[in-house]
């Protein structure tokens, strides 16, 4: 039966929205449903708990419908067929799939569906997404360790994020005391370190400034650099801040995350401990990771971790199924002083609350899988044929990052940057043309075909034309 949920989030004037079905309203389900709500699109839930699709309903402007996602009635009753996007995450990838493929074959345009287990490697995606039609496979597992990965090989940054096939990257750094960088207006900061790179925003306590020249860095700003690769290390060695990436890394879990993440270090010549409670999940991870040490034992307990050597680790990475001992175990190695210390929080409140503890990288996996859907719900949205190819929040979620391909009808074309009347709040953080990065200036232009990096405070943009007034 549907139902109507009370209206909590409120449509934003003029926004296009998508029709949009979700399966499976579990932590990741419900985080997806949330962000696409705000977004003002028009979702429908499916659930087979009664109790999450009331709980859903009352909480969240969508519409619900009780039952199981496999079932040709209920995708039937939640008028699949009229569906543009369908979106699979129950806790089953053979039941995400095979959701996916009614749906697909009852009329729904686009189709996506949480994969995790391993075993569906890339060419058993490639080869299921072809026979099942499936939009996308998106695994939220491999996404975050993807990110801690890039973390542990640039220890200076908090948050690392790639654009273009990683050929343009915006990351994150907190400012300490002795930060080279403190005390500096960004115009002496260009010219004083030679590297091709611009500092687009700062966060500075609960607020957010999108800088110009004159804007003073002080201790405690997080600032987001653009930059391609190259230039970023360029930058950090200049300025001293170019630490070795990590060698020896300690995990705490074995999870999908654990061996995602162990399996690009390994690869990478680095040296890998995992510590796991589950004697038969340290025996698969043995089978599996042989580069790697696998500990059976209880990694919550203190003189574990001091035996195994968390004294003299370059990196510690907290993946156990609990938020709150993945916080605690975290707090602890950062007493120990250990240099990089990552932590997995899927709880939008336990996020918030890491960070006020003073834990600065923090992964969420079901907010990276929550931020490809949303830019791909955009990306459908799109008018113009600027489409959002990638999308990201950032400091805290205070502001987004967006890179869009740029098509004929983008009527910003050929005028010089400094004479685009852009939107408040709004900054061209970066231009690729034909795989090479611009830092832009005013004298810089936009032509068809580029990718652009805008980053916006607090504007929701489908498409390369609303940056413009």
């Amino acid at each position: 039966m549907i139902d109507s949920g009370a209206k909590h989030t409120k449509h934003r004037e003029g926004m296009l929205t998508v029709r949009i079905i979700i399966v499976g309203c579990g932590k990741i389900g419900e985080n997806i449903l949330a962000d696409l709500v705000s977004e003002g699109h028009n979702v429908m839930a499916i659930d087979n708990d009664p109790d999450v699709t009331e709980n859903i309903g009352n909480i969240y402007d969508a519409m619900t419908v009780c039952g199981s996602g496999t079932d040709r009635s209920v995708l039937k009753e939640a008028r699949v067929e009229s569906a543009e996007l369908f979106i699979a995450c129950t806790s089953s990838d053979e039941v995400n799939m095979l959701s996916c493929f009614i749906a697909r074959k009852m009329g729904a345009r686009h189709t996506v569906a949480r994969i995790r287990n391993p075993e569906y490697n890339l060419d058993n995606l490639g080869f299921l997404k072809e026979q099942l039609d499936l939009s996308r496979a998106i695994n939220p597992d491999m996404l975050a360790a993807r990110e801690m990965y890039n973390v542990l090989k640039l220890p200076t940054a908090v948050k690392i994020q790639t654009f273009s096939e990683r050929s343009f990257e915006i990351i994150e750094i907190i400012l300490g005391n002795d930060s080279p960088f403190t005390g500096l207006k960004l115009m002496d900061l260009r010219n004083k370190y030679k590297a091709k790179f611009l500092v687009c925003v700062v966060g500075r306590g609960n607020k957010v400034y999108i800088p110009d020249g004159n804007f003073v860095l002080c201790p405690g700003d997080k600032i987001g650099l653009t930059a391609e690769p190259a230039e970023i290390q360029k930058l950090m060695k200049a300025a001293g801040l170019d630490k070795k990436h990590a060698k020896n890394i300690m995990i705490l879990g074995g999870g999908r995350i654990a061996f995602y993440l162990s399996k690009m270090l390994a690869n990478s010549g680095m040296n890998v401990k995992i510590i796991e409670i589950d004697e038969e999940k340290c025996n698969t991870l043995s089978q599996q990771l042989p580069k790697a040490v696998i500990i059976n034992g209880n990694g919550a307990q203190q003189e574990l971790l001091l035996e195994e050597g968390l004294d003299s680790v370059d990196a510690f990475v907290s993946l156990t199924g609990m938020d709150e001992e993945n916080i605690l175990v975290s707090i602890f190695a950062s007493t120990h002083n250990v240099p990089t210390v990552l932590t997995k929080v899927n709880q939008s409140t336990m996020v918030s609350m890491a960070s006020k503890l003073g834990l600065d990288r923090v992964i969420s996996p079901k907010e990276l899988m929550s931020d490809v859907l949303v830019q791909y719900a955009r990306a459908l949205d799109n008018t113009m044929g600027s489409n959002v190819e990638t999308l990201y929040n950032i400091m805290d979620d205070k502001a987004v990052v967006l890179e869009f391909n740029v098509s004929a009808e983008f009527q910003g074309t050929g005028i010089p940057l400094k004479d685009l009347r852009l939107k408040p709040g709004i900054l061209i953080a970066g231009i690729i043309r034909d795989r090479s990065a611009i830092i832009p200036t005013g004298s810089d232009f936009i032509q068809v075909k580029d990718k652009v990096i805008i980053l916006t405070e607090n504007r929701r943009l489908n498409d390369l034309s609303d940056i413009l007034k």
